[in-house]
């Protein structure tokens, strides 16, 4: 005959400040993951890229500007061109739109990026809590 007995500690409190420390983690990789593959996607080329393909970029602005911060308190990442230093004509170029009297066909850099690295993403999350 045998004799077992265990004892359970549940600690939610402990498992939900890993989960949230994982999470701020993970999103600061996806974030970055999603930065380099939109900063690889455009290239510095003084003629202006085909419609429906990611935007050139003469002197490497666009790419100098690209950035990505995370909100700890929404739990989210936040990625794209700095209004600072190209304005409005980031969204011009993954939209399509009128930036300062042109007409900009669509050009989208960050969707593709996200799209690329959608697994990769996701993996992050896989053993994020210990």
């Amino acid at each position: 005959m045998f004799d077992f007995r265990i004892k359970w500690d549940f600690h939610p409190k402990k498992i939900k400040n890993a989960a949230k420390k994982a999470s701020f983690k993970n999103l600061g990789h996806a974030g970055a993951v999603i930065r380099l593959a939109a900063k690889q996607s455009i290239k510095r080329n003084r003629s202006a890229s085909m419609a429906g393909s990611p935007p050139h970029t003469r002197r490497g602005q666009l790419k100098r500007s690209l950035r990505y911060t995370v909100d700890k308190g929404n739990e989210s990442v936040v990625i794209g061109p700095t209004y600072t230093m190209v304005g409005r004509s980031g969204m011009a170029h993954e939209y399509g739109g009128f930036f300062r009297g042109n007409r900009y066909p669509k050009r989208a850099f960050m969707q593709p990026a996200l799209d690329k690295n959608r697994r990769k993403v996701s993996k992050l999350w896989a053993s994020a809590v210990k």
